[in-house]
């Protein structure tokens, strides 16, 4: 038995009709998905001469430029009975995009931070930026 469109009149749909197990209604012949962006990666939608590098200003980028350095964070946290509000101060380990990781040189104890529940951070001393570079005519 030849497979067979089951619906050949419907092609404006913009789907593969035959069915698979994986996909048992069909296949988007173009996907729809955006990927996700990694941290330092170029900025969509702008144009680039070949070799020119963009890079977007987040905040964890930031944070690892200044990996050393003695830091406070400033968190708040929603429905905490014990206490709504609290100051880290430790040495900055690393960052991700959701995370903070100090360590305190005094007790050895270190925290992993969520960046949602960050407010703002201070450091004591001054911090390395690269801001980042962007092509003539966009500011």
């Amino acid at each position: 038995m030849s497979q067979q469109m089951p619906f050949p009149q419907y092609p404006q749909y913009g789907y593969d009709m035959f069915q698979s197990p994986q996909m048992p209604y069909g296949m988007p012949l173009q996907p729809q998905m955006t990927p996700m962006q990694p941290s330092g990666s170029t900025i969509p939608g702008i144009p680039m001469t070949p070799g020119q590098v963009v890079e977007e200003s987040y905040i964890e980028n930031i944070l690892r430029l200044n990996r050393g350095k003695v830091i406070t964070v400033y968190q708040t946290f929603e429905n905490n009975s014990q206490w709504n509000a609290k100051i880290f101060r430790g040495v900055l380990e690393t960052a991700g995009r959701d995370h903070i990781i100090l360590s305190d040189p005094q007790t050895g104890k270190r925290y992993l931070l969520l960046m949602v529940n960050t407010d703002y951070i201070t450091a004591d001393e001054e911090l390395n930026y690269v801001p980042p570079t962007l092509p003539q005519g966009i500011r």
